[in-house]
C-alpha cells in the first residue's frame, strides 16, 4: 500500500509541476517532490 501511494503521490505531484512550472524549475523540483512523496507515504503513518 506505501509502495502504491508513493508513486501516485509522486506522479500527481510531478504532472502538477509540468503544468504550473517552466521546464527547469520542473527538473528542480523533482527531488523535493520524491522527498516529500517518500516523507507522506512512507514516514508520516497516514497510511
Amino acid at each position: 500500500m506505501q509502495k502504491k501511494m508513493f508513486w501516485l503521490i509522486f506522479a500527481t505531484l510531478g504532472l502538477l509541476a509540468d503544468l504550473v512550472l517552466p521546464l527547469w524549475w520542473t527538473f528542480a523540483a523533482t527531488i523535493p517532490i520524491f522527498a516529500l512523496s517518500w516523507w507522506i507515504a512512507y514516514r508520516s503513518d497516514w497510511f
